[in-house]
């Protein structure tokens, strides 16, 4: 993207206003949640000053309002992801809340003793967690695929281990960390040959990367609006409709029933039944301006040139004799680059580039099992967003030398 159009986008995010930030921030901690732009902020805004109630229930000008704005950002993610119905699309609060949905209402109901359940090395504890509890609840067995020498699914392991038991595949589409991507359709035809059920978390791949749940075949797909510029407290479970309409609601309450009588009752279709309670009709709201945001610039664009600031750093990166690299080196992957500075522990990197008013992450990125497959107690995650530039990457490179320096390594 050109640098001009990168400065244009900038100019769209409230963050990067010096005078009322007091200071100039390079943001690199976009893998953990995005900042946001001033017409998601408006959306957000705008709907609680003048569109605000409670969808499904009035019969009045705001009720009636509300429901539209809210079924009409559900139909904004299903293009956005190429789903065939919208009834497809429910709202949750973020991709934990996705994965634990599928856990319970899919996982409980459907595994058995001695089931398989696979997973990677490197998934967040929101989508290995989960299914540790299922396998304990169910009797069900968990198979892990580890990584190649590059970082990414070991793919000729992961044919290896469906066989005939394997019932769910519950994979990361990119790591937090290593930033490898898996091949969705290919893992998902795999699955489904051996008869497993597929869910993706796909947290770290919405953001940068075109989405198409039809082409895929994929069963599941989890993800978060705060990682794609929308606000906090949104997020989206997509499952195939004929597996949702078979699944027990998650949660009880109102607005997901169709009858209640003292000792019994009825639940609604879907989505409805997996959508209890008052929902955050706002950040639906805001969600569905950021997916206005995002292609209005357009996915490929944000992708190219987060591709290109990654290859860059991670190209300058490896020039540092200090710095250690546990990414994949393959250009593509997510823009993240996770690495560790020669004898100073991740926090003193992190506290140290803070002062310079550069912010990244540091610790196990809700990822142990691979921290302790890497041999790492804790790393240094820097990650992009379509509002970076290759001058924020220059001023972070000279700050890491900065780093080696503070700790007494170094001239």
């Amino acid at each position: 993207m050109k640098k001009n159009k990168v400065m244009e986008i900038r100019k769209e995010f409230p963050y990067l206003d010096e005078e009322k930030m007091g200071r100039k921030i390079i943001y690199f901690d976009n893998g953990a949640t995005s900042q946001k732009p001033k017409c998601v902020i408006d959306a957000l805004s705008n709907y609680y000053s003048y569109q605000c109630a409670n969808p499904h229930r009035g019969a009045h000008y705001l009720g009636m309002l509300s429901t539209e704005l809210y079924e009409g950002a559900r139909e904004k993610v299903k293009e956005f992801i190429n789903a065939k119905f919208s009834k497809e699309i429910v709202f949750v609060r973020n991709t934990t809340e996705a994965l634990n949905l599928i856990a319970y209402s899919y996982g409980l109901s459907n595994l058995k003793k001695g089931d398989e359940i696979v997973l990677s090395v490197y998934e967040h504890h929101s989508n290995l967690v989960t299914w540790q509890y299922v396998a304990k609840k169910t009797g069900a067995i968990l198979r892990y695929v580890y990584m190649n020498k590059e970082h990414e699914l070991d793919m000729d392991m992961y044919k290896s281990i469906l066989n005939e038991k394997t019932k769910l595949v519950s994979l990361a589409a990119a790591s937090n960390t290593v930033g490898g991507l898996i091949d969705i359709k290919e893992v998902t035809r795999l699955a489904h040959e051996v008869g497993a059920v597929v869910s993706i978390d796909a947290a770290q791949f919405v953001p940068h990367i075109k989405m198409d749940v039809q082409s895929w075949d994929v069963d599941f797909i989890s993800f978060s609006g705060h990682k794609m510029y929308a606000p906090m407290g949104i997020g989206v479970l997509y499952g195939k409709k004929e597996i949702l309409e078979l699944m027990t609601p998650f949660m009880y309450g109102g607005d997901m029933i169709e009858y209640v009588y003292e000792e019994e009752a009825t639940f609604a279709p879907v989505p409805a039944r997996f959508e209890a309670g008052t929902q955050n009709v706002g950040g639906a709201v805001a969600l569905a301006a950021a997916i206005d945001f995002m292609e209005r610039i357009g996915i490929d664009n944000i992708h190219n040139h987060e591709l290109e600031l990654t290859d860059y750093a991670y190209r300058k990166m490896k020039e540092l004799d200090f710095v250690e690299i546990h990414s994949t080196p393959n250009y593509n992957r997510s823009p993240l680059i996770d690495f560790n500075i020669k004898d100073v522990h991740s926090h003193d990197v992190a506290t140290i580039l803070d002062s310079y008013d550069i912010a990244i992450r540091t610790g196990h990125h809700c990822a142990m099992p691979l921290h302790t497959y890497l041999k790492e107690n804790s790393t240094c995650r820097v990650s992009f967003a379509v509002y970076n530039t290759f001058e924020e990457i220059d001023f972070f490179l000279e700050k890491l030398k900065e780093v080696r320096k503070v700790m007494g390594y170094g001239s």
